[in-house]
């Protein structure tokens, strides 16, 4: 396969497959996040390529464990959004104009380098990509997505079943296309546009008709202990850490969620990794 060049995404390596996993990495946090995800994408036995997109603020020092376990590295610029954009989506801004009242956003988090992750379009080396947060774990094999048509997502459920309308970009199924991604371009640095949660909203609003993927291929882990009733091992293809992290230190909500963040850690230890089936629900604890 030719490899393909150009200014803003400089490639590592030759694409191996015609489909990829992709995350994005902007930093030594979420470096970790990828490592731990990665290791788990490949434990499913897909022959799909592991993309990991990363920007400038990642140091040479966390790309190296991902790129010695398979991944495929591919730098990244942001975006050529205008100053205005730029300064209407700085962390100070989007935190102060578009508070998140039901969970704690780390200070690791820089919502501008979210919209990163649309450069996904542009790697049209693939037939077709899902997109994972860097902060999440694939629990079994999920390769049907790819045959799952543009755009798919999850909904953004971990506080009631009425979120069923809104996505979460967390993961989502996208078939790679310059003219895609120029369009986007376009629509995202629109007169005045501010993205109340960044690429979250863009997306919804630039795929107004997107196809809904279960719950369980995108579980959010707030589901945990508001929707435990929704919570099934054995059906959870995507375990998805929102709001607090599990390596943070002072994660104020470790009690809580210490299945969950000591089944991250195995993953990312690659050591003791549990069979999830067997691991107890929380609608069934006593």
């Amino acid at each position: 396969m030719a490899e393909i060049q150009n200014e803003s995404l400089r490639r590592s390596a030759e694409a191996n497959s015609p489909f990829a996993f992709v995350t994005l990495v902007t930093n030594n946090d979420y470096a970790m996040g990828a490592l731990a995800l990665a290791r788990s994408i490949f434990l499913t036995g897909t022959p799909a390529d592991v993309v990991v997109l990363y920007t400038g603020g990642t140091p040479d020092a966390a790309l190296k464990p991902l790129e010695e376990i398979g991944c495929r590295l591919i730098a990244a610029d942001h975006l050529p959004t205008s100053d205005a954009f730029n300064a209407r989506h700085a962390r100070k801004e989007i935190h102060g104009n578009a508070p998140f009242t039901k969970g704690r956003k780390p200070e690791f988090h820089t919502p501008l380098d979210n919209f990163c992750k649309l450069r996904l379009w542009q790697l049209v080396e693939y037939s077709a990509t899902v997109f994972i947060d860097a902060d999440a774990l694939v629990l079994q094999n999920i390769d049907k997505l790819f045959f799952y048509p543009e755009f798919s997502a999850a909904p953004n459920v971990y506080e009631t079943i009425a979120d069923f309308h809104r996505l979460n970009s967390g993961v989502f199924v996208a078939r790679p296309s310059e003219a895609t991604f120029e369009a986007m371009l376009e629509a995202l640095d629109a007169t005045d546009a501010f993205w109340r949660r960044t690429d979250q909203t863009f997306l919804q609003a630039f795929f107004p008709d997107w196809h809904g993927l279960p719950v369980f291929m995108n579980m959010l882990q707030y589901v945990w202990f508001n929707l435990p009733e929704l919570w099934r091992w054995d059906e959870i293809g995507v375990l998805h850490y929102q709001y607090e992290k599990p390596w943070e230190e002072e994660n104020p909500r470790a009690e809580q969620l210490k299945p969950l963040i000591d089944l991250w850690w195995a993953y990312f230890d690659g050591d003791a990794i549990p069979d999830v089936t067997t691991l107890e629900n929380p609608a069934e604890a006593k």
